[in-house]
């Protein structure tokens, strides 16, 4: 690192220091502490994963312990309690530790369990953030968004100081990883980053709004679940009245539990409402496709091929139909892989009423009353009120094992 203000050798004012341990602050200072810490987790067997490299996986007979990593905060979890007890006081051992303790609170989400699973929110977080832009006392709405007017780029007058729309939205943007329900809010609110108006605001605050009547509203991951992997995929032709391109938007189940959640807005614009569906189709298979190969890497097989979601009958026959017709040759190559794993029977596609079409939610501002039912059926719930103790089955996302306990390691540096 450069010689710290003050302290610069007057003979060789040129030189730099040498690091010999990783400090808070410097560029490179995550990624020595993730070389150092990798370096003994492979050293003691684990293996890093290819899908996901902050994960480590030891496997030793019919015996797993799992470790996610970020930073010096370390989720670790297993199916054997001996082995579990082994890694974590060989972590001890190694490096300055904490005590580890169960999960109930990591990066800003809470865990709490009860008879039925997991349930995972950011209560604190979204109080914290309301607390941030006095909008804690403001009266609750219904949904996140309104359905009209729709927000366009150039209505309403620009703000003289853009800097806490752009501190708000980005919050919000980590908030979406608990609440599916807000992801099309966040999606397009975060399109108005460069040039925000009086409008783009009061849809922030609408928002903030929402959250304010929903701030216990989180994932709920149930015990028991079965070991299916299927996904809801939808878009909104032309659904930007400035650039007419299509909001793409899927949803990843593994069983009864949401996983997996995107609304975006696609690459270029579609000529035809089958193209646009075609593009989510292939998207959210790109995501199953990962999916699939992580749960690989985790010892879990899935006993079926996982199954796409789509209300679009074109888009449903042109992911299965390997005759190239005349009308889709304005299709980007690169979709059409999904047609290869269709035929080769690594996924379906299946066609679903739009009425049972979850992730529409995802795509565009809906009414009350429809909003609420897809919130309900896509999986949004709040904390459960009343708990229990620690309850013996502490499995959720890994449902194969019957025995899991969750800890969190927090690293001293």
């Amino acid at each position: 690192m450069s010689q710290p203000p003050g302290f610069v050798d007057s003979d060789h004012p040129d030189y730099v220091c040498k690091l010999r341990k990783a400090i808070y602050g410097l560029k490179q200072a995550p990624r020595a502490w993730y070389l150092e810490l990798k370096t003994y987790l492979l050293g003691v067997g684990f293996v890093n994963s290819f899908s996901d490299t902050s994960l480590f996986i030891l496997k030793k007979g019919r015996s797993f312990v799992y470790m996610l990593v970020y930073v010096d905060d370390i989720l670790v979890t297993g199916n054997d309690h001996a082995l579990l007890n082994q890694t974590l006081h060989g972590l001890a051992a190694r490096f300055s530790v904490k005590d580890h303790e169960e999960l109930s609170y990591f990066l800003g989400i809470e865990a709490t369990r009860n008879a039925s699973g997991l349930h995972l929110n950011q209560r604190k977080y979204i109080m914290d953030l309301l607390a941030r832009t006095n909008m804690l006392m403001v009266k609750p709405v219904t949904t996140p968004m309104s359905t009209s007017p729709k927000l366009t780029l150039h209505m309403g007058t620009a703000l003289p100081d853009p800097t806490e729309y752009r501190s708000v939205v980005g919050s919000l943007q980590y908030l979406a990883f608990t609440r599916p329900d807000i992801s099309y809010a966040v999606n397009r609110l975060s399109q108005y980053m460069h040039a925000p108006t009086t409008d783009h605001w009061h849809a922030v605050k609408r928002l903030l709004r929402y959250l304010n009547g929903t701030s216990t509203h989180g994932i709920l991951l149930r015990r028991n679940n079965p070991l299916s992997l299927h996904a809801y995929s939808d878009a909104d032709w032309a659904g930007d009245s400035n650039d007419l391109v299509s909001t793409n938007a899927y949803i990843v189940y593994l069983g009864h539990n949401p996983i997996f959640w995107s609304s975006k807005k696609q690459k270029g614009v579609a000529r035809s409402s089958t193209e646009a569906e075609y593009r989510s189709v292939a998207n959210a298979s790109s995501e199953l496709i990962w999916i699939c190969s992580l749960l690989d890497e985790l010892g879990i097989i899935l006993p079926a091929a996982p199954t796409i979601y789509c209300d679009n009958i074109g888009a449903t026959y042109l992911s299965a139909n390997p005759v190239f017709h005349s009308r889709i040759k304005h299709i980007a190559v690169d979709y059409h892989f999904i047609r290869n794993q269709v035929q080769s029977g690594a996924l379906q596609v299946v066609h679903v009423s739009t009425k049972d079409q979850l992730a529409d939610a995802l795509t565009k501002p809906l009414p009350r009353s429809t909003f609420s039912g897809l919130a309900v059926k896509i999986g949004v719930s709040p904390r459960p009120s009343i708990l229990r103790g620690r309850v013996k089955d502490q499995s959720h996302f890994f449902s194969k094992f019957r025995s899991h306990k969750y800890y969190i390691v927090v690293f001293y540096l």
